[in-house]
């Protein structure tokens, strides 16, 4: 059973900087999210890859009205990772409408510009349907408001912050809106595995499960954070290259800990399931005892046909920065980018001091 809130509290890694408080989302143009796309559309092809830009609309509710006005299925259009309605936010639907004409690309673009509220920035023919994934990451830019009067100083706060953020990373913490109201959707999860409550939705109890496996994730973030082993690569270590992505394990600690300082690699956290690879040595012990301690075994893990894989365990964000915002002047503007799957509270929690209202709604940057 999971006990209360303080179960889900998580270490700030920049906790000897105060934090600047403020507000989230005053209006959903205050939080703006734009694909950074894994491929662009080469002009030929039976989909149409659509680049929009949508405010107060959630992805799938951007599908089914492009599948209603095209009569096609939904299954038909695809998109790279879901976008969240309390936003501005631009991605890329593809949509499987044949080989068109050059005359045909301006007249689906004109039929989605009359009759869906999104802006069109672009379309283009593709071979390929766009899939969950088939994306780099995201580029934020966020304005934080109701700061007070003196923004000069409460920017400088900010940059002493996002400094040290370029220079150490930070955890690859998942972000409260996965595990739900006082973690409905962890305790939910746990109870699904271990047979105490179950739920006919196939796509509801993988997510409810998946919100169980990321709490553990956190759980061995916030550990490896507490005993001073985030800065530092551990021998048995599956470390990431950033540059290919190739994973490998950590045997010579002293010779990585270099490439770790430089951010070429970074070591990954567990998703637990049978079919994860696991870390030896000192790393291994550190993700067993967590694992230990769930409470649940890889034999529930299995049944409930988890397979487990491995997570990035540092976010990366070389290109943060901070800046006054020009429309307010009570606010800041923070922008930057992450990889797939991060979350961008992650980041302002650590500017904010005030876990970013994590009651905000926010989607992955993958699904």
């Amino acid at each position: 059973m999971l006990q209360s809130e303080s179960t889900f509290a998580l270490p700030y890694i920049t906790a000897d900087l105060p934090g600047i408080g403020g507000r989230l989302r005053s209006v959903p143009e205050h939080f703006e999210v734009e694909e950074l796309p894994l491929y662009e559309p080469q002009g030929e092809g039976q989909h149409l890859y659509v680049k929009v830009t949508k405010v107060g609309l959630a992805t799938k509710e951007v599908q089914h009205q492009l599948a209603k006005l095209f009569e096609i299925k939904s299954g038909d259009i695809g998109f790279a990772g879901m976008k969240d309605k309390h936003a501005r936010t631009t991605q890329t639907f593809s949509l499987s409408l044949g080989h068109l004409s050059e005359e045909g690309v301006a007249d689906a673009v004109e039929r989605i510009r009359d009759n869906v509220p999104v802006t069109v920035q672009q379309a283009r023919l593709h071979k390929n349907k766009l899939k969950l994934g088939h994306l780099l990451g995201n580029r934020f830019r966020v304005t934080i408001d109701d700061l007070g009067d003196d923004i000069l100083s409460i920017v400088d706060q900010a940059e002493k912050i996002v400094h040290s953020l370029r220079q150490t990373g930070l955890p690859n913490f998942f972000g409260p809106q996965r595990f739900g109201h006082q973690g409905k959707n962890v305790q939910r999860g746990l109870d699904i595995l271990t047979r105490k409550q179950y739920v006919k939705d196939r796509w509801l109890r993988r997510f409810l499960i998946s919100s169980y496996q990321s709490y553990l994730c956190n759980q061995y973030l916030a550990e490896r954070v507490e005993m001073g082993a985030f800065d530092r690569i551990l021998l048995g270590d599956i470390a990431k290259k950033h540059d290919t992505g190739g994973l490998f394990d950590v045997e010579e600690v002293e010779k990585e800990q270099e490439r770790y300082i430089r951010q070429e690699i970074s070591f990954t956290a567990p998703l637990y399931g049978p079919k994860m690879r696991a870390a030896q040595q000192e790393a291994g012990r550190l993700e067993a005892q967590i694992f230990e301690s769930s409470g649940i075994t890889m034999e529930q893990l299995r049944k409930a046909r988890v397979e487990g894989t491995r997570r990035l365990g540092r976010l990366l964000v070389p290109d943060i920065a901070v800046r006054p915002a020009e429309e307010r002047k009570d606010a800041l503007v923070v922008e930057f980018s992450l990889t797939k799957g991060a979350f961008a509270t992650t980041v302002l929690r650590e500017i904010m001091k005030n876990d970013a209202e994590e009651s905000s709604a926010e989607s992955e940057n993958n699904s």
